[in-house]
Formats: C-alpha cells, sequence, structure tokens
C-alpha cells in the first residue's frame, strides 16, 4: 500500500503563507531593523491631524512615514506576531496610489491647501484586518482554505483611504472565521498580548489591538460583532468604538456569517489616542462614504460639544452572568467616583435581562446550525477550544441536549442547550420580532431614565492566560455583544492598569462560598484571574450611547477622560495607562 508524504492542502498553504509573509518582511529596507531615529521619534510623535497637514505640504514624504511606522511594525510582529500580511514593500516600488507625494516634490501654500482638502488623510499609516479586502492580497479570515488567493477589488473603506491619501501598510492577524476571544491560527500561529506574551490580546482585531499598542498615529480598521474593536481595546490599551450598521463604510468586508441580517458586523476603526480616533472619524465622513458604498447612511459629521455640562450616567455594574473581577471593577469605580467629582450624575441601573438579549444573539448568529461558519474550515485545521465546543454544541440532537438541561441548574447552560440550534425560516423570523421587542424595551427604559450615556467594564477580566479561551467562552463577552443586537454605538477607552494587591481576590476565593454561587460562565473567568500574574495589563471601560451617536459617544469617551485625569488617577499606582498613550 502506498501512502502519500506530501502535505494536506491545509499545511501546504498554511506554510506558503507564511513564507509569503517573511519575504514581505524580507523586502523591507535594512534600516527598518534599526532602532528609531531622531527624525522618526518626531514622526511617530506627531498626531493624525499634524501628520496629514505635514504629508500634504510636502513636509514630510512618503518614505521617511513608512520607515518610523514600518520600525514599529517590524517591533509589533517580534513582540506579538501581529501581522497577516505587509504591504510597505509594494507601496515603496511602485506606482501605487497610496503614494501621494516624493520626498522632493515642491508645494506652495496654495497647492498646500488644495491637498488637504482633497487628500485628508495624507500619508496616515492604516492597518487593516485581514477580512477587509485590498485588491491584490489575501482576505483570509484566518482560514487557510482563503489563503493565496489574492483578492479582485478592494473594499469601500480602502477605496476611500486611498483616495483620500492614506497608507495601508500592513494587515493584522485573525482568528479563523474571527468568533472568538483570542486570536489564533494555524494560519499566522497566536498573537499576544503587547504589555504580556503569556496574555491574549483579543477577540478578532487583536492583531489590530497588539500592533496600536506601538507608538503613532497610525489607525486600524477592525469588525465587530460582539465586541472585536472592543475587547482588544479593553486588552491592550487602546481606544475602539463600534458604530452603528451603516455609519461606517462595510460593503467589501468579509463578515463571519455572511448574509446574516438578524445580526450584523459594523466596521469601525481604532487608534492609540482618542484625539486620532475622533479626527480619523471626522475626516471619514468628511470624505461621504455613502458615495462609496451602497450600505452606508448619508449622514454628516455632528459636531458634540458637552464640556461644561451636567450629564447623566448609567452604570452597570453586572451582566447578571459574570460580575467584573477586581481590576475592572476597580477601573468602573475610579470612573464613577471621578464623573461625580465632576459634577455628573451617575445612578446604577437595573436593565432589561442581558441574558436575554444575548441568547437572541447567539439564536440569530447560530440560526443555520454553524453551517456557513464552520463549512471553510478544513479537515485538518486546528479551531481553539470556543469553536470546538460551539461546534460541538450544535452538532448535538435537539433532543438530547433537551435531556441534559434538565439536569443543569445554570440558567446559561440551560439557554443554550435549549435554545441555540438550527432554525427553521419561520423560527428566524420570530427571532428578529423578538430582537425588535428587546429593543422596544430598553428605549423605553432609557428615555424613562434619560441617560446621556452608559458606562460597564467591556469584559469582566483584564487579558486572559494564552490558551484559556475555553474556559473563559464568548458567553463572557455579553457586555459588548448586548450593544451589538441593540444596534447602539459603545466605544472602550483605558483607565487603569492591573494592580496584584489592589486587585487581588480574597485569599481561598476559589474555595468561598461566594465562588460556589457563581455561574459556569463566571468560573470559568474567575478561575483563570490571578492579579498578580496580571499586573500591569490595562484594564479600559466601555461608554455606551444610542444609535447612530457616534459624534456623541466619542465626546462621552473624552468626557470620562478628562474626568478621570482631573481626579489624579493618572498618577503611580492607580493609573499608568491614560494620558501616557505615547511613551511606549
Amino acid at each position: 500500500m502506498w501512502f502519500s508524504l506530501s502535505p494536506s492542502p491545509h499545511r501546504r498553504d498554511c506554510q506558503a503563507k507564511q513564507q509569503e509573509r517573511q519575504r514581505q518582511f524580507d523586502a523591507l529596507p535594512p534600516s527598518y531593523n534599526e532602532a528609531c531615529t531622531e527624525e522618526d521619534d518626531k514622526i511617530l510623535d506627531l498626531s493624525l491631524s499634524d501628520l496629514a497637514h505635514s504629508h500634504a505640504s510636502a513636509s514630510i514624504s512618503t518614505p521617511a512615514i513608512l520607515q518610523a511606522y514600518g520600525k514599529k511594525v517590524v517591533a509589533a510582529q517580534q513582540a506579538s506576531n501581529c501581522i497577516a500580511a505587509v504591504l510597505i514593500p509594494d507601496i515603496l516600488h511602485s506606482n501605487a496610489p497610496q503614494l501621494l507625494l516624493p520626498a522632493t516634490v515642491d508645494v506652495d501654500s496654495s497647492q498646500s491647501s488644495l491637498l488637504e482638502e482633497k487628500h485628508l488623510l495624507s500619508g496616515i499609516p492604516v492597518s487593516i484586518k485581514d477580512c477587509i479586502d485590498i485588491k491584490g492580497y489575501d482576505t483570509t479570515v484566518g482560514y487557510s482554505s482563503r489563503a493565496n488567493k489574492p483578492v479582485p477589488s478592494s473594499a469601500a473603506i480602502v477605496r476611500l483611504l486611498h483616495d483620500a491619501g492614506a497608507l495601508t501598510h500592513v494587515k493584522t492577524t485573525v482568528p479563523p472565521g474571527l468568533l472568538n476571544v483570542d486570536t489564533s491560527s494555524d494560519l499566522f500561529g497566536r498573537t499576544s498580548n503587547p504589555y504580556n506574551s503569556e496574555y491574549s490580546s483579543g477577540a478578532s482585531t487583536g492583531g489590530g489591538g497588539a500592533l496600536l499598542a506601538q507608538r503613532g498615529s497610525m489607525i486600524e480598521i477592525a469588525t465587530d460583532i460582539g465586541g472585536s474593536a472592543r475587547l482588544p481595546a479593553h486588552w491592550c490599551g487602546v481606544y475602539g468604538m463600534k458604530s452603528s450598521i451603516g455609519r461606517f463604510p462595510s460593503w467589501g468586508t468579509v463578515p463571519p456569517l455572511p448574509g446574516l441580517e438578524g445580526l450584523e458586523t459594523s466596521c469601525s476603526p481604532m487608534a492609540r489616542r482618542l484625539d486620532d480616533l475622533e479626527e480619523f472619524w471626522k475626516r471619514v465622513i468628511a470624505m461621504k462614504p455613502w458615495e462609496y458604498d451602497h450600505t452606508c447612511i448619508p449622514l454628516s459629521w455632528r459636531p458634540v460639544n458637552l464640556r461644561g455640562r451636567k450629564l447623566r450616567f448609567g452604570v452597570l455594574w453586572d451582566d447578571g452572568i459574570t460580575p467584573p473581577t477586581p481590576a475592572c471593577r476597580r477601573a468602573l469605580q475610579i470612573t464613577v467616583d471621578a464623573l461625580r467629582r465632576q459634577g455628573h450624575d451617575v445612578i446604577d441601573i437595573t436593565p432589561p435581562s442581558i441574558l436575554e438579549g444575548l441568547m437572541i444573539a447567539f439564536q440569530l448568529a447560530f440560526s443555520d446550525g454553524g453551517v456557513d461558519f464552520f463549512n471553510a474550515v478544513r479537515k485538518d485545521e486546528r479551531l481553539d477550544p470556543v469553536l470546538t465546543a460551539t461546534k460541538s454544541l450544535l452538532s448535538l440532537p435537539l433532543f438530547f441536549k433537551s435531556l441534559l438541561a434538565r439536569f443543569t441548574s445554570d440558567p446559561v447552560q440551560y439557554a443554550m442547550l435549549t435554545s441555540v440550534h438550527a432554525k427553521s425560516p419561520s423560527q428566524e423570523r420570530a427571532l428578529v420580532v423578538a430582537r425588535e421587542e428587546y429593543r422596544a424595551k430598553w428605549r423605553e427604559v432609557w428615555e424613562s431614565n434619560e441617560w446621556d450615556f452608559l458606562v460597564c467594564a467591556p469584559h469582566p477580566s483584564p487579558a486572559i492566560p494564552k490558551g484559556t479561551a475555553e474556559k473563559v467562552t464568548l458567553v463572557s463577552c455579553a457586555n459588548m455583544i448586548i450593544w451589538n443586537i441593540l444596534d447602539y454605538t459603545a466605544g472602550v477607552l483605558p483607565i487603569t492598569t492591573v494592580q496584584s494587591t489592589l486587585d487581588a481576590l480574597p485569599p481561598g476565593f476559589l474555595n468561598s462560598p461566594e465562588y460556589a454561587a457563581m455561574g459556569l460562565v463566571a468560573k470559568g473567568v474567575y478561575g483563570v484571574y490571578d492579579a498578580s500574574k496580571m499586573e500591569g495589563l490595562p484594564v479600559g471601560v466601555e461608554v455606551v450611547g444610542r444609535r447612530l451617536e457616534e459624534e456623541k459617544v466619542l465626546e462621552g469617551m473624552r468626557v470620562v477622560e478628562e474626568a478621570v485625569k482631573a481626579n489624579g488617577m493618572g498618577k503611580s499606582g492607580t493609573n499608568d495607562v491614560v494620558g501616557k498613550n505615547d511613551s511606549a
């Protein structure tokens, strides 16, 4: 009998993709492997608006920007393994539309003004999550079956960025199919946290989060169906805001569940500084994205200034599934105390059932029984245990799951066993009706309480140890997924870092009655929480507004950040993140 010794298509494509990535790094100029020069530092210190102005006026050349940021790309890859593809060599060695200005062009003041008006993002480095199409490059979505197959056209946001003069210099890593709390795949390997390589960088934009932790005014274009633009912001100490559907161009983005209208994926940017995030949003909207993407709402930028106003914040301390771990509760307490000291009304809230909304979301997401999601997975492709468990849950016969449900006292486990399975068309339509009824409940509660914003922990834990996603599970992301099912705008900003003493669990907590009373999901989260090992990891808070309130939520994030700074929370031992984002 003959046995083939050749690698499987999965292994072959993974190897080819990794070799391609290495060739792209090898094609970078040798200077990219050197330390930053004084000139590099000056470029990295510029805000987004200053960098765009300097590039449009030819004060700084494209090669100079790419060198400064290219060095950060190399450093980030070595530290975190966050890069899926490097586009810099092609920008440098071609007449790509991104290369707007050569190093020695002369531009007078009138020309400079015209260039800035046309090229609003001139010279701005923008990393692209590897589920967004760039012509001539793969869009793998983390699957080997999609590797080594360059796409024929660019996504709407990429075309807009190029017309605006931005430099799409890299693509960032994603897990297979995007649905996970960790970024790991056979195709790219594991992406680690930039603050501690033994910890996760976050959900499917983990690569972007790890890259943004490097210095500079770079932007990451992320996607978000359940927290992927926010969990990496929380775990990597950067800023991310999920927009409502239709506000940001998303056509040409491959979602984890194509065609799913009951729970849609938004395309949203992330940044290292709040000023840069807001400025990027303004400039993208000024480019009229609805002229690039038929799914975009033609809605111009609406400036909001809330400073000096007394605002009303609702506080969601607990989602009813997993109470925040001490570090995350402290971050939320810091925020609440700071807002109150600035004279704002801050009220504890009891919202509509989070579990109800979460189950609607999960049922809609897997209404086809997971067929579409798992079809792209090859036979020998390794899946994270979270996805393996999801596949097992979906494949069990309904009568057997109903039988198992009789023997559990855990409400989340019961709901998953009895609810998450393939749906008929009429059942799926009934879920859409349930979603709208759930949204109506929230609208009534919001309006009756006259909240300006809600604040909560984005996730109950700081970054989790690598390889523990199975214990933490997707259900732990309830405080992010819920805003997707409601289509609310939600942004995350860094507040503090884990402190080993302040944030430690009480001695013997894992053997206490309090722990024993927790549900399975909460036990999983608390079982991997260790403040002494997590010391120094970033911790954020989430600021939530209503649908299509992107301008207001960005302003709300600023109100929170300024309140925390004014309250002296930026001092060592309390907060090593807010106000110090340019030091790393």
